[in-house]
């Protein structure tokens, strides 16, 4: 590996960390360590892929799409991973929590009922990313990826509020 390659890819690890620890959160349903094992080995596929970066994309939409197959080879290998209960997540219900962490966590929760797609999807929308770089990403044109989001954001305050 050349010394530009290595530079790569510590940039995208210290430019993109949160974003990439962010959206592995939402593949693994709010569990943390879940969430932490998926970003290593995200950074880990980069390690290995950073020799064939050919720059047809942006960094971060080529990172974008590291992550998600690193997401979706876990959650199919994993089909356990649907059955995740809260207890195995570190989360006590007798602790008392902020209002912030229990809003996280039903959100996480939420997110992770729906299909896998949707989940990228939203999680992308929630690190706010642009339209057109999430219509790239998941190979559809921005009006059908519009409509998707809305979709999605329905079945999210339907999920939100059964579980009131």
């Amino acid at each position: 590996m050349s010394k530009k390659q290595e530079a790569l890819f510590e940039y995208l690890y210290r430019e993109f960390y949160p974003m990439v620890k962010q959206m592995c959160l939402g593949y693994a349903k709010g569990d943390e360590a879940i969430a932490s094992d998926l970003t290593q080995e995200v950074f880990i596929n980069c390690w290995r892929a950073v020799e064939s970066f050919r720059g047809d994309s942006g960094h971060k939409t080529w990172l974008y799409r590291i992550t998600v197959n690193t997401c979706l080879q876990y959650i199919r290998k994993e089909k356990k991973l649907e059955q995740v209960k809260t207890e195995a997540s570190g989360w006590n219900e007798t602790t008392d929590h902020t209002p912030d962490e229990v809003l996280n966590k039903r959100l996480y929760e939420a997110i992770g009922q729906l299909k896998e797609i949707d989940r990228l999807m939203i999680m992308m929308v929630l690190e706010e990313q642009e339209y057109d770089e999430i219509s790239e990403v998941l190979g559809i044109s921005e009006v059908n990826l519009r409509v998707k989001i809305h979709r999605v954001k329905k079945r999210l305050e339907k999920l939100l509020t059964q579980t009131k």
